[in-house]
């Protein structure tokens, strides 16, 4: 193998790819969109018709935050109901996170799972340490430890160790964060395609994502994997924002060569108009090559692992991991299982959990509910200056539903 010596070699190879990936663009997106519902179908799709605010993709101002919450419609069992399912809340955290955790988990248990006693499934790349095990197993009535196996962990070999240097020093010159940090490109492609085969999981099908130092604000009196299993939803997220594009360049032109050779893969209730929205942002997808950059922030996500093991995502992940980004680039979970999502799944079994108040810095969820602690002001998105705009929760209402 040839090894890269240049930043000046790099750059042509990574200008190469792209104009391919732009021609495969061209002739996929014409394919693909041949098949795409009418956009008001999509909009409407039998679902309460989101109109968009004045202030664009912020939701200052404006109702599906702000209204009074009672939970999901349907049959919602409450913490006397006997009938539990097959899930976990699932942690993957190092030892040196351990007052971060805590602090998660006495809020979540104080929130609700103190009412219903899922068990906690802590999982790290190393042994778990006598002090995180002790200390963790007191704010929680069923918790376990696992290690990740270090063939899922470690850098695949296909993957080019001089590449990827060269890769960070320009991921670096566009200020792409955590481009440096190998553990980070490694968590993000564990992340995508390989935690729900870890052998502790391989019975469990529901997970509840927590990361350290999130907080959760509201009272929770129903068992939400029931609700997700009784009401046939996939997959529950809390924010929706825009990713930085410039650390996802060829996500979406390899996103798009996969579908050219998987067409029957393309859901037909697809949210590709949110996938490929160019109208909002437009800046974000001109420099993704064609993909809005929008996502489903995953340090909160409740999920079915049933879709991430079932053969279209799977394949795509495979498709992925080949083409190197996690490493070459720094593709994140959270993109990656946001199109899986759009493109394979049925976008009317995503749910949008309104009534639970949750942060991670510097994001909310806040609902208008006399569940939720005073922190969490109703409406609020942001403690940070300026970053309103990153609110990408007016597009999935407007080109999906709200549900």
């Amino acid at each position: 193998m040839v090894l890269l010596q240049s930043h000046g070699v790099v750059r042509l190879i990574f200008a190469l790819l792209l104009l391919s990936s732009f021609l495969l663009i061209i002739y996929n997106f014409r394919s693909i969109s041949s098949r795409l519902p009418d956009l008001d179908d999509v909009v409407s799709g039998g679902h309460t018709k989101f109109r968009r605010p004045k202030t664009g993709g912020s939701l200052k101002g404006i109702d599906p935050l702000l209204e009074p919450e009672k939970g999901p419609s349907g049959k919602l069992y409450g913490p006397g109901e006997v009938n539990r399912t097959s899930a976990t809340i699932l942690s993957l955290v190092r030892n040196d996170e351990l007052e971060g955790m805590l602090q998660s988990m006495r809020d979540l248990e104080a929130t609700w799972n103190h009412k219903f006693n899922y068990p906690w499934t802590f999982i790290n790349d190393e042994p778990f340490s006598k002090e995180f095990i002790e200390r963790t197993s007191k704010e929680a009535k069923h918790t376990r430890y696992e290690v990740i196996p270090k063939e899922d962990w470690e850098v695949p070999s296909w993957i080019n160790e001089d590449l990827i240097q060269e890769s960070s020093d320009l991921l670096t010159e566009n200020k792409v964060q955590y481009a440096t940090m190998r553990s980070y490109h490694q968590m993000c492609r564990w992340n995508s395609g390989k935690f729900y085969h870890h052998p502790a999981l391989k019975d469990i099908r529901w997970y509840w994502r927590v990361e350290p130092k999130v907080h959760f604000f509201c009272d929770i009196d129903y068992d939400v994997f029931r609700y997700m299993e009784d009401n046939d939803k996939l997959y529950g997220f809390v924010i929706n924002i825009y990713d930085s594009p410039e650390s996802i360049e060829t996500l979406w032109p390899q996103t798009l060569e996969f579908l050219a050779e998987h067409p029957e893969y393309l859901h037909p209730n697809n949210a590709m108009d949110w996938l490929s929205d160019s109208k909002n942002r437009p800046e974000h997808n001109h420099k993704a090559n064609g993909y809005s950059t929008c996502h489903f922030w995953s340090n909160f996500e409740i999920g079915d692992m049933n879709f991430w093991r079932s053969k279209p995502y799977e394949d795509y992940f495979e498709h992925l991991d080949r083409a190197g980004g996690f490493f070459y680039e720094r593709w994140g979970d959270a993109p990656v299982h946001s199109i899986g999502l759009g493109l394979f799944a049925d976008k009317d079994k995503i749910h949008w959990f309104r009534d639970i108040g949750y942060q991670h810095i510097p994001y909310f969820n806040c609902p208008n509910s006399p569940k939720c602690k005073q922190r969490c002001e109703a409406g609020r998105f942001t403690d940070g200056t300026g970053l309103d705009e990153e609110d990408c929760r007016a597009n999935w209402f407007e080109m999906a539903h709200m549900d």
